[in-house]
């Protein structure tokens, strides 16, 4: 049985009535016909760039947003029609910091169990308030907290009722290193005891690190499903990285990636190196620490999505 299932999945809305190019009755497709399966005890990540369709996912599979078609389950219970199963067996971490301003963190726990009819749940509560870093600020009003913080509480929330099914949306986003360092090997550790985990995140490395299998969304589509060991190794070449002090030529800088003073080319051999090496010195400018290194998931995700470019999806009626 799969941990979370999507068949064939759509999720239309209405076009903005003030869009121009909009016909009357025509939709915009948040996602378009998505199939997923995450078995147990995976650790999943779902990337895409913003307005890709991932936080739509998510709520089609909280419950939150009703599919326009097809199915979505949680460990063989139907988010819609055995709602309260499915959500048991969910904790899902959202990407806003929504909190209760009335409560101190230990309140604001106990009464997430009682949510999910949950007594005598105080051990667990202690487990996650350590794990967490949270232990000190377990009777501080949720206002009080900083941004992180408040984004920890979200995680403990989250993990209150022991869900079997863990969905991360975008959980490090704005916060510092220790608590990415703290929240990674609290849930690697729950990842191993068993727990199904769902990422979606920016943060490349993380994926890289954490997840077994990755999917890409692009406009709504899945527009790349494999392990994540294999996508590395279908990366096409090896990059060539240095640093300047100075822009490129515009012909040269249409091939690089560059952030600001790294520019980065995707080199396939040493004769490739060579030639924009070449081409640096050719322009009058000095590449500083060269190195050349593996192709790694943020150079695979930039040409996944180059590959697959493609207009806003819209139909003249709901699917």
């Amino acid at each position: 049985m799969a941990a979370i299932s999507f068949q064939s999945v759509s999720k239309a809305y209405p076009k903005p009535k003030s869009s121009k190019t909009s016909a009357a009755g025509e939709t915009f497709l948040a996602l378009d016909d998505v199939s997923l399966q995450i078995e147990e005890g995976e650790f999943f990540g779902l990337l895409g760039p913003n307005g890709a369709g991932k936080t739509t996912m998510i709520s089609v599979l909280a419950g939150l947003t009703r599919a326009t078609r097809g199915s979505v389950s949680v460990l063989g219970h139907d988010v819609q029609t055995d709602f309260a199963d499915a959500r048991r067996s969910l904790g899902v971490v959202p990407q806003e910091l929504v909190f209760d301003p009335f409560f101190n963190v230990r309140e604001l726990l106990r009464i997430q169990s009682g949510y999910f009819g949950i007594k005598n749940n105080g051990a667990w509560i202690d487990e996650l308030l350590e794990n967490l870093g949270l232990t000190d600020k377990a009777n501080a009003n949720m206002r009080q907290l900083s941004g992180g913080m408040k984004r920890r509480v979200l995680v403990a929330q989250a993990l209150v009722h022991k869900p079997p099914v863990i969905v991360l949306d975008e959980p490090t986003a704005g916060v510092d290193v220790e608590l990415r360092q703290t929240l990674w090997a609290f849930i690697a550790k729950l990842n191993r005891e068993g727990h199904t985990v769902l990422l979606t995140t920016h943060y490349l490395e993380e994926a890289e690190a954490l997840c077994g299998r990755i999917a890409m969304l692009k406009t709504g589509r899945i527009v790349a499903l494999d392990k994540t060991s294999d996508l590395l190794k279908a990366a096409s070449s090896n990059v060539l990285r240095f640093k300047l002090d100075a822009e490129l030529p515009k012909a040269l800088a249409e091939k690089a990636r560059i952030t600001g003073r790294i520019v980065q080319f995707p080199a396939n051999d040493a004769l490739e190196v060579e030639r924009y090496l070449a081409a640096v010195r050719e322009a009058g400018l000095v590449a500083q620490d060269v190195e050349i290194r593996k192709a790694d998931l943020e150079d695979v995700f930039l040409d996944v999505m180059q590959q697959n470019k493609g207009s806003v999806h819209a139909s003249g009626e709901t699917k």
